[in-house]
């Protein structure tokens, strides 16, 4: 593949039809056939449900891999691997037999284990009923450490691990007791958070994404990010960007987690209208932040795709108001969102 990083639709596409998506399909057909032989039936029904259901949230992560140069291939194992923790817990928590904090704290130990090469592995399960998974949380762990293990980290370290700890907290905070959930988060907010421009809601949203995670290990893996550099690609992502990702991703899963009762921060906007408000502020936030950043064009092509990725889904038509919000957005984004959202679109419907 190409080592360049590319800068428009047209240079993006092919490669990623071609090599990287078949790359993530291969990696995630491997993840599937070990979740196959977890033994608990309860445990391998959430990490089976996790790849099906949420294969996307591994292809869209895959797209970082542009940025390891030669490295592409080990960043997409690194992403997939990273990702499906990810989600796997994030289905484990969400139909939990156990409303523990301290149970799904040390579930979630393992991404912080899993951006540590030198963590040694440790029984995640040890706080709840299910535990026999035939090892395959703790091979997800060390699939994601080999790739890191001969990198110089310690540039990018401290912000890998500011981000593992806030989306461990906000895991930890949103699948607790019910009634606990949004005191919780509040509180959490008003310890965390340094920016008046964000609601609870917001903040909860920013903390829950993993694309500066991947962005971060992409470019140590190509050898090109020092301190300053990975502080600058923080900064460039948190909040907004990632707010972006995750307050698109709860957009389109009102109404199935309206009918699940699950926890889903667009609840907490006070109208439809704010909600649109917002969001194209998001989106004119993570434009200014990631425009100072190496290769500004690529990662304005990510936030173009988020947009038309999110809005193309077509559980969209099922929310009220939605054919304003589409266009609002779009317009908003520009031409590349809407390029996305039509070829997207049209994905779709041949599917």
């Amino acid at each position: 593949m190409r080592t360049t990083v590319p800068t428009s639709t047209i240079s993006l596409l092919k490669p990623l039809k071609t090599e990287i998506f078949p790359e993530v399909d291969k990696e995630l057909a491997r993840w599937k056939e070990k979740a196959q032989k977890i033994p608990d039936q309860d445990l391998r029904n959430q990490a089976l449900a996790s790849i099906e259901a949420k294969r996307f949230h591994c292809q869209g992560g895959s797209l970082y891999a542009f940025l390891a140069g030669d490295k592409w291939k080990e960043a997409i194992t690194f992403i997939v691997a990273y990702q499906t923790i990810s989600d796997y817990l994030d289905n484990l928590c969400d139909r939990s037999t156990s409303l523990d904090p301290a149970d799904f704290r040390l579930l979630h130990e393992s991404l912080r284990a899993a951006t540590h090469p030198e963590h040694q592995g440790k029984n995640y399960y040890a706080l709840r009923e299910e535990q026999q998974d035939n090892g395959y949380l703790s091979e997800l762990v060390q699939t994601c450490q080999s790739q890191l293990a001969m990198l110089e980290l310690s540039p990018v370290q401290p912000t890998l691990d500011r981000l593992v700890s806030l989306y461990t907290d906000l895991q930890v905070h949103k699948h607790v007791a019910i009634a606990e959930r949004v005191p919780r988060l509040k509180r959490w907010y008003e310890e965390e958070n340094t920016n008046s421009e964000l609601t609870w809601y917001e903040f909860a949203a920013s903390a829950g994404s993993t694309l500066t995670v991947f962005c971060l290990v992409s470019y140590a893996l190509g050898g090109k990010v020092d301190k300053w550099e990975a502080n600058m690609i923080s900064q460039g992502y948190f909040p907004y960007m990632q707010g972006l990702h995750i307050l698109l991703d709860y957009y389109i899963d009102q109404k199935e987690d309206l009918e699940e009762n699950d926890l889903n921060f667009c609840f907490y906007y006070p109208s439809e209208a704010k909600m649109q408000q917002q969001f194209s502020m998001f989106i004119r936030r993570a434009a200014d932040q990631i425009d100072q950043l190496p290769d500004s064009a690529f990662h304005q092509m990510i936030r173009n795709g988020l947009v038309g990725l999110y809005l193309a889904d077509p559980k969209v038509k099922h929310l009220p108001s939605q054919r304003k919000m589409v266009k609002s957005l779009l317009k908003e984004s520009g031409k590349t969102a809407q390029l996305f959202y039509s070829l997207i679109r049209m994905y779709y419907r041949l599917k």
